[in-house]
């Protein structure tokens, strides 16, 4: 019995004469999925991105703060090594997160009320938590 492609079977795979082939990649990229809606995916992960709240601290850590600010100013000229934790509040939703800055204490801005390290970095001087100098 004959077969009804038995003629053709056997024959080579036509190569194309006025453009290569398209690779098993490009081949591959037809088939895969689009995103129908552009930005989503970055939405649903901002929205899942936690954030903190900051704590409101006790009159305690107040105190204790403002003794550290205090040996601070007196050792300003120094430029002591400084380990500061602070809020930072987060640019895109409610909240935000705690951080840590180390460095040389260049200056404290009493105005602006920041704390300025040699590196550049200013910190609030609001959202401070901790100093270990």
């Amino acid at each position: 019995m004959v077969e009804e492609y038995d003629d053709i079977i056997d024959m080579a795979h036509p190569e194309p004469k006025n453009h290569p082939r398209m690779s098993m990649m490009a081949r591959a990229a037809q088939f895969a999925p689009f995103a129908a809606l552009t930005g989503y995916d970055a939405v649903i992960h901002e929205t899942a991105r936690l954030t903190d709240q900051p704590v409101e601290l006790e009159e305690y850590d107040h105190d204790r703060l403002n003794r550290r600010f205090a040996e601070l100013m007196e050792n300003l000229e120094e430029h002591p090594v400084i380990s500061v934790s602070f809020f930072k509040p987060d640019e895109k939703k409610a909240g935000g997160r705690y951080v840590s800055a180390s460095g040389y204490l260049k200056k404290i801005d009493t105005y602006a009320q920041l704390l300025i390290l040699e590196d550049g970095t200013s910190i609030p001087l609001p959202a401070i938590v901790d100093i270990q100098f």
